[in-house]
C-alpha cells in the first residue's frame, strides 16, 4: 500500500485528519469506503460506549476495576476489523474494542472486572486470548503461537481461507519490558507470521513515553531486522490499512512488523489512577480536538451520509448502554470454592481437602461463597 518504513516518515501515516478531510493514500485494503467508514463510525461509538458505562458502574461500586480506552477507538477497531476469521489475537487488559470485533459483547467483558470469572470466553472460539495483565507477556504467547502456526503449515500457502496471523497489541509502557525485546527477536529470527501492534498512548501509567524513549518506537523494528510502521492512531483508515497490509504479508510468510499507532489515552490508566497528577489539562485539550470518533462522523457529512444514520446509531448506544448496565448486575456471585479447581488439570488430595474445609467452613455444599 505504499507505506513508508519509519525510519524514512516525517509524520505518522494519516489517511483522515482531525478535520475529516480524506488524505495520504489510497485505500487498498477497503472497498466501499464509504460504507467501511460507516461501519467503523458504528463500532467506534458503540464501544465508547460500553466503555462510559463500564467506567461509572465502576464509580458507583458494581465492578472492582476498569481500563478505559477512551480516546483509542480508532487504532482497536481499525485493527480489529482488519483481521481474518482464522487470525488470532494477543491482547492486553484495554483492547476492549478489538474483543468488540472479535464477537466478544460486554457480558463477556465484564465478569472479569466485577470478579465473578476467572476469564469469561472460550479463546478458541473466538480466536481471541485472555487479556493479559503481566505487562508485555502477551508478546511472548503471541510469537510462540506463531511458530506454531508455521510448523502446522498454515503459512505462505497463497491460501487466504487458511494461511494465518497472528495480531498482538501492547502500549508504549510494554516496550520497555524485556518480554516484548525476546519475543521480537524470536519473531525476526524465525520470520514469524505475527503483527506487533502498539498503541503509543503517551503515558506509561504516569511516565511519558519521552521518559522511556528517545526515538519513536516504531523505529525498534530496525535494530530486529524487520519492518516497523509509524501511523496516526486516531485515524481509523490508517489503522485498518496498516494492520491489513502487515497481517497479509505475515500470513504469506513475510514475517513480522512493528506497528506504532500514536494516539491518546483520554481517561485515567484504569479506574484507580488519577491522571491529573500527571498531565495538564491543555494537553488533554489538544488531544480532545484530534478526536478520532468525531473525524469519522466530519467524513461521512462530507460525502453526504444522512443525518437519521447518526441518529440511529445513538440510538443504538442507548440501548446497549442499557444492556451493558442490565448485564452488569446480573452477572452471578462468584462460586469461590471452585478456585481449588483451577489449581491444577486433576485436583490433588491436599486441594480436595482444602476445598471441602473451606466450603464446611462457609456452611455450603458447592454454592456462591
Amino acid at each position: 500500500m505504499g507505506i513508508e518504513p519509519a525510519h524514512e516518515q516525517a509524520e505518522p501515516l494519516c489517511m483522515l485528519t482531525p478535520a475529516g478531510e480524506r488524505t495520504g493514500p489510497p485505500a487498498v485494503h477497503i472497498g466501499d469506503e464509504t460504507q467501511s467508514l460507516r461501519d467503523f463510525y458504528r463500532d467506534m461509538t458503540l464501544i465508547r460506549r460500553i466503555d462510559t458505562e463500564a467506567f461509572a458502574l465502576q464509580r458507583h461500586g458494581e465492578l472492582g476495576l476498569w481500563a478505559p480506552l477512551r480516546g483509542q477507538e480508532a487504532a482497536q477497531i481499525g485493527a480489529g476489523c482488519a483481521l481474518a476469521s482464522q487470525d488470532w489475537v494477543f491482547p492486553s487488559y484495554r483492547e476492549h474494542g478489538i474483543a468488540w470485533t472479535r464477537g466478544i459483547g460486554p457480558e463477556l467483558l465484564l465478569g472479569m472486572f466485577r470478579g465473578t470469572e476467572m476469564s469469561g470466553w472460550d479463546p478458541n472460539e473466538f480466536r481471541y486470548a485472555y487479556g493479559q495483565i503481566i505487562i508485555g507477556a502477551q508478546t511472548l504467547h503471541a510469537v510462540g503461537y506463531a511458530l506454531g502456526l508455521q510448523l502446522d503449515g498454515l503459512v505462505g500457502n497463497d491460501d487466504p481461507q487458511r494461511d494465518t496471523a497472528v495480531l498482538t497489541t501492547f502500549g508504549d509502557g510494554a516496550t520497555s519490558q524485556g518480554a516484548v525485546a525476546e519475543a521480537m527477536m524470536w519473531a525476526a529470527s524465525y520470520q514469524a507470521p505475527v503483527v506487533f501492534f502498539c498503541q503509543n498512548n503517551h503515558y506509561a501509567i504516569s511516565v511519558p513515553v519521552e521518559r522511556q524513549s528517545r526515538s519513536p518506537l516504531a523505529h525498534r523494528a530496525r535494530g530486529f531486522g524487520f519492518e516497523g510502521i509509524r501511523i496516526d492512531g486516531n485515524d481509523v483508515l490508517a489503522c485498518y490499512e496498516a494492520v491489513a497490509s502487515a497481517l497479509a504479508k505475515a500470513r504469506a510468510g513475510g514475517g513480522p512488523t512493528l506497528i506504532e499507532a500514536v494516539t491518546y489515552r483520554r481517561g485515567p490508566h484504569t479506574t484507580s489512577d488519577d491522571p491529573s497528577r500527571y498531565r495538564e489539562s491543555a494537553e488533554e485539550e489538544y488531544w480532545e480536538s484530534r478526536d478520532p470518533i468525531e473525524r469519522v462522523r466530519l467524513r461521512l457529512v462530507e460525502l453526504g451520509v444522512p443525518g437519521e444514520f447518526f441518529t440511529e446509531i445513538d440510538a443504538e448506544a442507548n440501548d446497549l448502554g442499557a444492556r451493558v448496565r442490565e448485564a452488569c448486575l446480573a452477572l452471578p456471585e462468584p462460586d469461590l470454592g471452585a478456585l481449588f479447581d483451577q489449581v491444577f488439570t486433576e485436583q490433588d488430595p491436599h486441594l480436595a481437602a482444602q476445598q471441602a474445609e473451606y466450603r464446611s467452613w462457609h456452611g455450603v455444599s458447592g454454592g456462591a461463597a
